[in-house]
């Protein structure tokens, strides 16, 4: 006995297949649209969101594997599944709820960065002084973790330590008896064409006084020795009070130049080859020197150079301020004083050097 269908089942019926004929056609268009994608793209990789492989993930793990395959996604249904069980596991992840409740407290960063920091300005201190001194800020840890600290960064115990000392410890410890002295060279016209002159300069490094030597197209071993005289003069040598002057290890320091400072108790100090670093304040002089007056000016004769030089020197010592002083001048005028006086300009080398300054 066959049932009759009620009209409005039937609207139900055709509904259902007309909207069945309607998902079916998309799901083709789709299908067919994937598939001219994954030809354009070829083998590049596409790079998608957290976000975004999650939606696909929730969608690809109710259709299957084999669904998937047969609509042509941009994605192996593999990846998509193995999307989906990377979320499942993530869900049911609380490692980054829990709270460690084993072992000792980790050793706050500004206490090891200070520990680190005492090591390094301190060779001889141990565990123990370096454990007393972060006590003394309010510090409280033991020598035993003071002792990892400086392990871990491969800073050695005191006993070993102490035997080495760094270069800015050394200019430090000896910064009222130590000079500097190097050469720096400018092209010059003369009668004969270009030359090369060489220029020589000391400085004092602990107030960045400088002395300017002499030029010279041939710094030969007279000549070297007539400016070691002079550097060490009774009266006015410039290297006067100090006792170790700092040297690369350019053949014009000859012997005999090494050995007439020496003579006048001013120990050579020779740095190791191509490190021009350990010379750094002389070499920040040069750069100043360079770029603010030898680079601006051409030359003719060795008269116009040495005047150029001796200017600038006075303007370094009396008119420019240094940052490495902060900020002060070298040998500052009675004007720095004023407050209320008109601004004046002093000028050098037609102007191409200025000061400003109140009038007295």
């Amino acid at each position: 006995m066959h049932s009759t269908l009620k009209p409005w089942q039937l609207c139900l019926f055709i509904l259902a297949g007309w909207v069945n004929r309607e998902q079916q056609e998309l799901i083709e268009y789709l299908t067919a649209e994937n598939k001219v994608l994954k030809e354009k793209l070829g083998k590049r990789r596409i790079l998608l969101s957290d976000g975004q492989r999650r939606r696909l993930a929730g969608k690809g793990k109710v259709l299957g594997r084999k669904r998937l395959r047969e609509i042509q996604t941009m994605f192996t249904p593999d990846t998509i599944l193995r999307w989906h069980r990377q979320l499942v596991a993530k869900k049911w992840d609380y490692s980054d709820r829990r709270k460690s409740t084993v072992g000792r407290p980790r050793v706050r960063q500004v206490i090891v960065d200070l520990a680190i920091k005492l090591a390094k300005a301190n060779s001889t201190w141990g565990y123990d002084r370096i454990q007393g001194a972060l006590a003394n800020v309010g510090y409280h840890i033991t020598d035993t973790t003071v002792g990892n600290i400086l392990k871990a960064q491969g800073i050695e115990p005191a006993p070993d330590r102490k035997r080495s000392m760094s270069w800015s410890t050394f200019l430090k410890a000896h910064w009222d008896v130590l000079a500097a002295i190097d050469f720096t060279t400018v092209e010059v016209w003369t009668k004969n064409g270009l030359s090369t002159f060489y220029l020589l300069f000391a400085m004092e490094l602990k107030s960045r006084r400088v002395h300017f030597v002499g030029c010279t197209a041939n710094p030969n071993e007279a000549w070297m020795k007539q400016a070691a005289r002079e550097l060490t003069a009774c009266d006015d040598g410039f290297l006067n009070g100090k006792k170790r002057l700092i040297m690369d290890r350019d053949a014009s320091f000859c012997e005999s130049f090494r050995t007439l400072l020496a003579d006048e108790g001013v120990e050579p100090v020779q740095l190791p080859p191509r490190s021009p670093n350990l010379n750094a304040y002389i070499e920040r002089f040069f750069r100043s020197l360079k770029s603010e007056c030898l680079e601006r000016l051409i030359f003719f004769g060795e008269r116009s150079l040495r005047n150029a030089v001796r200017e600038f020197v006075a303007h370094y010592h009396a008119e420019r301020n240094h940052q490495g002083l902060a900020n002060e001048l070298i040998d500052a005028g009675d004007e720095t004083e004023e407050l209320d006086g008109e601004i004046q300009t002093r000028e050098r080398l037609g102007g191409m050097l200025r000061y400003y300054h109140r009038a007295a």
